[in-house]
């Protein structure tokens, strides 16, 4: 949610930051601006509306100039308008901010501010930080921007520039993600890697409580303490930019769905020692908590079934917003599983920090390494699936599963097992998107038509109900709900008429016929029954094939792969854009 860059150098910044901005647009979006310095001279352009159609009237490729700072704003506080799109300027023009994150007490500093006679043009939180750098601004735009920071409760990652001070640029951060990018006489400031790595692979993660001051040659840091000078290690963005690229496809997300192949490979390449470490410590705990929110959640409900069938080791998994009620009395020596592609969450960090208070240890299984959650962590697994820009999450969805399959079986001291069902388990990945594309296309264009769609599974399968329903319904906005199949008789089956689609998950394995009794309930009421299966039954309206394979509980890994190519159709047959749905973003760091 929401996503900032900043620029100093050589280069022209305003087609630089607009670049930029173009690859912040997966973290959602519902305004942009840009503000450039030329010499003395700060010109901000901004407004809402997509970035390109934005580009075509605001023209941000010609702005003036070799130094900026870009935002991507997600409202939260004033609607969605010119005057509360990012930057913001102060009252003489002289000063501008972009800002990530919610200011907590932004009344009473605006209400302060206001009576010192600050004049503010818009709704938002954000702006007060400017009107605070400006009151404190004595010729020192770094001590200007050390005394607001002080003033500010709540979460921010901030820019800041200055007219009256050319060549710098000043960053801190408490809880909304924030790195600096070292070049060759430019430096870069960003939410993630993703709009520069292009220009360089070397970053800086700032930490809470931490600022950076930024000329084209040097990048300093600071403490927010009391701003004095830090020692900082690069880390190196292990990913390109082609990797972050279509590569020809349509969508990213259609992309990302035929990566998933590599991605179960990728997955595979763990570090052994660091894998055994992390299960013998899972092992030995008295209590594990696995916390994560959507997509993520889901592959946490199917790993608790995994470790459970493998290892024999019982697992908690609660929804990240509703474990930080409990957070503060977990038991010292806990170990909370974070789940997270992005690292990034916001309600998941909320819960990890409350709880390591009170003596909980933190494990975590990330996308990206350097994350906040992954250096909040004592060990932490990688995905190694490369970046992710879709908003609804596919390849790491498959990774995320993969790893906690690796684990399973590093704990049972079956790991070489789980190794090979992997590889075996790439090739009938691939062997379903060759084959199933077609038929999927059909079955997402019929959905599409549609208001409602009902998902069904029991055991593991329940979790791959709920990815798909979730799957359908944030990119094509047809209403989906996954359920386990035992409770269509507590209420839901109420809402079965002629012609609903029901999709039962339903491979051969220990629930296959509880499960189709289930289903043909469904029937008897009138739905369109679209069985996923290995095996083929009359009761099917519509059989989507699975492959057989030698474990059940890879199965779930072989039945999302189609729910996940009929949602993308169906979205795409709605004229939705899949890799961007509305009031969505890929990277939720506000709470």
């Amino acid at each position: 949610m929401c996503g900032i860059i900043g620029y100093i150098g050589a280069r022209p910044a305003g087609a630089l930051l607009f670049k930029g901005l173009k690859r912040l647009e997966y973290r959602g979006y519902d305004s942009a601006g840009v503000a450039t310095l030329d010499g003395g001279k700060l010109e901000i352009r901004k407004d809402a509306g997509k970035i390109s159609e934005l580009d075509e009237k605001l023209h941000f490729e010609s702005m003036a100039g070799s130094m900026g700072i870009a935002h991507t704003r997600w409202a939260t506080h004033g609607g969605v308008t010119r005057e509360n799109a990012h930057p913001h300027a102060d009252c003489s023009g002289a000063i501008a901010i972009v800002h990530n994150g919610i200011i907590e007490n932004f009344q009473e500093l605006k209400a302060e501010l206001a009576a010192k006679g600050h004049s503010f043009k818009s709704e938002t939180d954000s702006e007060v930080i400017a009107h605070l750098i400006e009151d404190n601004y004595k010729g020192d735009l770094e001590k200007a921007a050390f005394e607001a920071a002080k003033r500010l409760r709540g979460s921010f990652a901030v820019l800041a520039v200055s007219a009256k001070e050319p060549g710098k640029i000043v960053c801190f951060k408490r809880e909304s993600p924030l790195l600096v990018g070292l070049g060759n006489g430019e430096m870069f400031a960003a939410s993630d890697a993703t709009p520069i790595v292009e220009y360089t692979r070397r970053v800086v993660f700032l930490e809470d409580g931490e600022a950076a001051a930024l000329t084209k040659d040097s990048a300093k840091f600071y403490s927010l303490d009391d701003w004095k000078p830090l020692e900082k290690k690069a880390s190196t963005v292990e990913w390109s930019a082609e990797d972050a690229g279509k590569n020809g496809y349509s969508h990213f997300m259609l992309k990302e769905i035929f990566e998933q192949p590599q991605a179960l490979k990728a997955v595979i390449a763990q570090d052994e020692k660091n894998l055994a470490a992390f299960a013998e410590e899972l092992k030995k705990a008295k209590r594990v908590i696995a916390v994560a929110c959507g997509t993520a959640r889901h592959s946490a409900v199917i790993g608790k079934h995994m470790l459970d069938r493998v290892a024999g080791k019982d697992i908690e998994v609660l929804i990240a917003s509703e474990f930080e009620y409990f957070a503060d009395r977990v038991e010292p020596g806990t170990i909370v599983l974070a789940v997270s592609q992005s690292g990034e969450t916001a309600d998941v960090l909320d819960g990890l920090r409350r709880s390591k208070a009170k003596g909980a240890r933190i494990m975590s299984i990330v996308n990206v390494k350097g994350s906040s959650i992954d250096r909040l962590s004592e060990r932490s697994l990688y995905l190694n699936c490369g970046p992710e820009i879709a908003v609804a999450s596919t390849k790491a969805f498959m990774a995320q599963c993969a790893v906690f399959y690796l684990l399973a079986h590093a704990m049972a001291g079956k790991l070489e097992k789980a190794e090979g069902d992997l590889r075996l388990l790439s090739g009938l990945v691939q062997q379903e998107l060759d084959a199933a594309n077609g038929k999927m296309k059909e079955i997402g264009e019929e959905l599409a038509k549609k208001q409602n769609a009902y998902y069904l599974g029991r055991g593991v399968n329940y979790a791959i109900a709920l990815e798909g329903a979730l799957k359908l319904k944030e990119i094509s906005y047809v209403h989906a709900e996954g359920m386990p199949a035992g409770e269509l008789k507590h209420g839901t089956l109420a809402l079965i008429e002629k012609g609903t689609p029901v999709f039962l998950l339903n491979p051969e394995d220990y629930t296959y016929y509880e499960s189709l009794s289930n289903g043909i309930e469904t029937r008897a009421r009138g739905a369109k029954l679209f069985g996923l299966s290995n095996k083929e039954n009359k009761a099917y309206d519509e059989w989507i094939r699975l492959p057989e394979t030698i474990d059940a509980l890879l199965y779930p890994f072989l039945s999302i792969v189609p729910l996940q190519l009929i949602a993308y159709y169906a979205a795409v047959a709605r004229g939705n854009d899949p890799d961007k749905p509305r009031n969505l973003a890929k990277s939720v760091t506000v709470k």
